[in-house]
């Protein structure tokens, strides 16, 4: 007898939750099983989703001016169905280390991969590896960077459980892909070889248009037995192109710097403000895809059978504080989407407040949907919170790192300390000011705050045998805002450029990853 939609999601959930006790996958019958389908893009700000902009004051939702919105629908879809994480910060806000935590498990410093174009180590088990051993079927396309410097580096010979790697490339941001009989490749060309050009994109070769393609394709092929499949889109990450029509559709919008840039003595990271209208069209062909990616579900009838996740790699400052890129501990950089839709599993509408971690997501993940984990695994299981109750020995904190050892961030669903190498530390009060425009340290009241925060900070430092933690201007004010009393007095601090390691032609670190 065929079961109804409620039957199915009631004995999905009760035999989840079963399974999820045992820690095996294999308790439960292939039928039973829900598949999983990440979307990743790359280098994309909370705040152009419609569903976060919700949680927020308007003045802090429309940093970008009064009328400047891009409207999110199929995103916004799957936080009204799904839970959308509302504190969910990359463990490194660049490429290669955010991307290798999150399949992995493993802080950044711990999956040689801790800074961009490293190789990720081959024993790493990811989510994805986990799910092939309890028979999914697997796959992945678009953009890894986590093999090393290979450019574009097509299907890498490390699968790390994703079996169908055919369209996964290493680097590089393409605006235009095609298939050939020799297997995918970049089609916008020159006598030097692949580009990033997007003249003449369209609907079937635009990089975000034709990896959306493949995803159904994958669907569509596999429909019928358990799937894992990652898509990882490389935009809104820089150059700010887009194919037609997304390439006007913003053009008479009206962008404003936002409020944070007034005043601020740091120089932008990469000249003046982005062009906004392109980037919003970027995101627009964004969603318009994951709406296509949402209708094969449905039509193939596995809308109810999937967990949908949305999520990117890190942010994008967008003009916050005078800075466009990413690198830095500011919300614009540092906190990324996570939406999680998962029938019969995650009620509808769900807000989860607490902060976790890319590190996180690879055990959260296995845990939602009752596969084992790995030993190596460093991340928490957050799937109760997902389900709406935050497990009793939960602790309300992630941390984040700057991959050149240029800071140290905790934070939980209210307040962030960042311990920089450079200079004196910094807090903030994300509810009262979410720009973060007053830095709280030196507020006698912030005290107990900061020291709470940094005994935390202290705890993941020896937890995950951080390195920077031995920086001289880490090291001593960690020790101070953990257990110093009396006034702060600044350490002695060794010159900026000490702790920045440039790359190819002098550009920083950060910006490895552009094609």
């Amino acid at each position: 007898m065929k079961q109804t939609r409620r039957e199915f999601l009631v004995r999905t959930g009760a035999l989840l939750a079963a399974s999820s006790s045992l820690g095996d996958l294999q308790a439960q019958a292939a039928g039973d099983r829900l598949n999983l389908l990440v979307i990743h893009t790359d280098e994309h700000n909370f705040r152009t989703l419609g569903c976060y902009r919700k949680q927020l004051k308007t003045e802090h939702a429309l940093v970008w001016g009064p009328g400047a919105v891009v409207e999110t629908p199929n995103l916004d879809w799957l936080a009204e169905h799904g839970a959308l994480c509302d504190r969910f910060y990359t463990s490194s806000p660049v490429c290669t280390p955010s991307r290798a935590s999150f399949v992995s498990g493993r802080f950044p410093q711990n999956t040689g991969a801790p800074v961009n174009d490293r190789p990720m180590l081959g024993e790493v088990v990811t989510f994805a590896e986990s799910l092939r051993r309890a028979g999914y079927a697997t796959g992945y396309a678009g953009k890894w960077h986590l093999d090393g410097p290979a450019k574009p580096g097509w299907s890498p010979a490390r699968k790390f459980g994703f079996q169908d790697n055919r369209c996964m490339f290493n680097r590089g941001h393409w605006k235009q892909l095609e298939n050939t009989p020799a297997g995918p490749r970049v089609k916008a060309r020159s006598a030097k070889g692949p580009t990033d050009s997007v003249a003449g994109a369209d609907r079937q070769s635009f990089t975000t248009d034709f990896l959306t393609d493949r995803t159904v394709e994958f669907v569509r092929a596999h429909k019928d037995k358990p799937f894992c499949y990652m898509v990882s889109i490389p935009d809104p990450h820089g150059p700010n192109t887009v194919r037609a029509p997304y390439d006007t559709m913003y053009a008479r919008m009206k962008f404003q710097a936002p409020a944070s840039a007034a005043g601020a003595q740091r120089p932008s990271h990469k000249g003046p403000m982005m062009d906004m209208a392109r980037y919003f069209g970027m995101v627009k062909c964004i969603d318009d895809c994951v709406g296509r990616i949402l209708a094969c579900l449905k039509e193939t009838g596995l809308i109810e059978r999937t967990v949908v996740v949305f999520t990117s790699d890190h942010g994008d400052m967008c003009g916050e504080h005078a800075r466009v890129n990413k690198g830095v501990p500011y919300e614009a950089s540092a906190r990324v989407s996570m939406l999680v839709y998962a029938p019969g599993l995650v009620k509808p509408g769900t807000i989860v407040k607490q902060a976790w971690a890319t590190v996180d997501f690879k055990p959260t993940i296995l845990g939602l949907l009752g596969a084992k984990g790995d030993a190596a695994d460093e991340g928490r299981d957050a799937s109760a919170l997902l389900r709406g109750a935050a497990p009793a020995d939960w602790t309300d904190v992630a941390f984040s790192r700057n991959a050149q050892g240029q800071w140290l961030m905790a934070v939980n669903r209210r307040h962030k300390l960042v311990i920089w190498a450079d200079r004196d530390p910094s807090l903030f009060d994300l509810d009262a000011d979410p720009l973060e425009m007053k830095d709280l340290f030196t507020d006698p009241a912030s005290r107990e705050t900061v020291r709470q925060l940094a005994l935390h900070l202290q705890d993941y430092c020896r937890r995950s045998k951080e390195p920077f933690a031995n920086l001289p201007g880490i090291r001593e004010d960690l020790a101070w805002c953990a257990a110093g009393n009396g006034p702060y007095a600044s350490p002695s601090r060794p010159k900026p450029s000490a702790t920045k390691r440039k790359g190819k032609k002098g550009k920083q670190e950060e910006d490895d990853d552009e094609p």
